[in-house]
């Protein structure tokens, strides 16, 4: 079991849990791992999102890098996805983001990639956290004449946006987007790339400040992007988080259309041109069961992996498949990237639209969306152990799924990204659905609060 890393890396309060000596001790443990696999000096680059606390944690990262013998090369401001690119596409040994992403400013994390793209195997996680925690093997301290360099690179956000590109030969002349950045990594990026392809671009949430990223806007509030979209009489609404690796979007009518409807739309897209290796698509528990439909009637495989793109991701390679996502928007094409990115989504969404002629909300109809309620329950690491341990909750879980059984199904897990459990449950109707998460839901906060007294 991981002690630094979650499921989507290194995350708490900017410096609290993640203070700069911590960041400087992740840069050295990174380091002295690169270190004892290759023979040169190893080059890691580094991204951010627009948090305050962001620059002071990437000069931290870089400073324990090149402390010890690594070349630390500044991406700046840029979307996560666009750190995995780079990585390969500048043959570095590795790749580190400074980002939260659809978390709140207060929050930030070290997401770590390797040489290949693809984010950090559990092995070289469990040995940066050997080295962090335990000081196992203890990092030697570079000779003077053996200090990384640390360098900027300027042509980054350019090189990326020409990848994006390239995914696509549709031309979006003529349509009119709204486009929320979420004051986050995407304000750099989206504009150039969307206005490249031809698209009128009308941008919101684009002017951050360090501390209004993901506030009350992208791709966990959606409300200012809809009603503009309507104002706007524009086609479609483009909703991205703060690290711009998901992607949500609205309708020409306002309605807000989820990362299952898009997968739906986009894997139909792919089987008709010949481009869905193995007829399969992965999507995870929280999977909307609608979705699953869709794939029946389509003659789509569908699988179902854990919570988490990751999880995505490995299922996607252990089994040569190349589409694959989550209902919050994460969706990885393989054919063009390592991991989620909410641009290249957008990008091919826009196209199935283009190629098709169609709206949005016509695309849509293509899958059924089942009721869906999820309620979250505030809860710390000790809360998080004993929902797996005790045993009136899983009482409480088990009088859940009897009450669900006969036309739905409830899924109850801790957030791997934040201070949270998650109780989600799917059925019939909205209303049946939302009593039974609201109920289980205060059932166990109650339970978890009585440890506390």
């Amino acid at each position: 079991m991981h002690r630094l890393f979650g499921t989507d890396g290194v995350r708490g309060i900017a410096n609290e849990e993640l203070s700069c000596e911590r960041a400087t001790q992740i840069g050295r443990a990174l380091g002295t791992v690169l270190s004892s696999r290759h023979k040169y000096r190893p080059r890691v680059l580094i991204g951010m999102d627009t948090r305050l606390s962001s620059p002071m944690l990437a000069a931290a990262l870089a400073a324990g890098l090149c402390s010890v013998g690594s070349d630390a090369e500044i991406l700046g401001v840029l979307p996560t996805p666009a750190v995995a690119h780079l990585v390969t596409k500048y043959g570095a040994k590795a790749g580190v983001m400074i980002s939260a992403s659809h978390n709140p400013y207060p929050y930030n994390g070290v997401k770590i990639f390797a040489d290949t793209g693809f984010k950090l195997s559990d092995e070289l996680e469990e040995q940066i956290e050997s080295i962090v925690l335990d000081s196992t093997p203890p990092c030697r301290p570079a000779e003077p004449d053996k200090l990384g360099r640390l360098t900027l690179l300027p042509n980054a956000a350019e090189d990326y946006l020409a990848h994006l590109r390239e995914t696509t030969d549709v031309s979006l002349d003529g349509m009119h987007l709204v486009i929320d950045c979420a004051n986050g990594a995407s304000y750099r990026t989206a504009a150039r790339l969307f206005e490249g392809l031809g698209a009128r671009c009308t941008l919101l949430f684009d002017r951050p400040d360090g501390r209004n990223i993901n506030e009350r806007c992208g791709s966990t509030d959606m409300r200012v992007l809809a009603s503009t979209v309507i104002r706007e009489r524009a086609d479609i609404g483009l909703a991205f988080d703060g690290d711009a690796d998901r992607f949500l979007a609205v309708d020409e009518n306002g309605e807000e259309v989820d990362g299952d409807r898009i997968m739906a739309i986009l894997a139909l897209d792919l089987k008709k041109r010949g481009r869905l290796k193995g007829n399969a698509a992965v999507g995870t528990v929280m999977t909307n069961f609608g979705f699953q439909k869709f794939c029946e009637r389509e003659g789509i495989r569908y699988f179902s992996a854990k919570v988490g793109d990751r999880y995505v991701l490995e299922m996607l390679i252990r089994e040569g498949f190349v589409f694959g996502g989550e209902q919050s928007g994460h969706i990885i094409f393989r054919d063009f990237a390592t991991t989620g990115d909410g641009q290249l989504t957008a990008v091919q969404l826009l196209s199935v639209m283009r190629r098709e002629g169609k709206r949005l909300s016509e695309l849509c109809t293509v899958m059924q969306r089942y009721p869906q309620t999820t309620v979250n329950i505030a809860a710390d690491a000790s809360d998080k152990i004993l929902f797996f341990t005790d045993e009136e909750i899983g009482g409480i879980l088990k009088r859940a799924e009897e009450a669900v059984t006969d036309s739905g199904r409830i899924v109850a897990r801790p957030s791997g990204t934040e201070p949270m459990i998650r109780i989600m449950v799917e059925c019939e109707s909205e209303e049946r659905a939302t009593r039974i998460a609201t109920e289980t839901a205060r059932a166990i906060d109650r339970r978890l609060a009585e440890y506390k007294q």
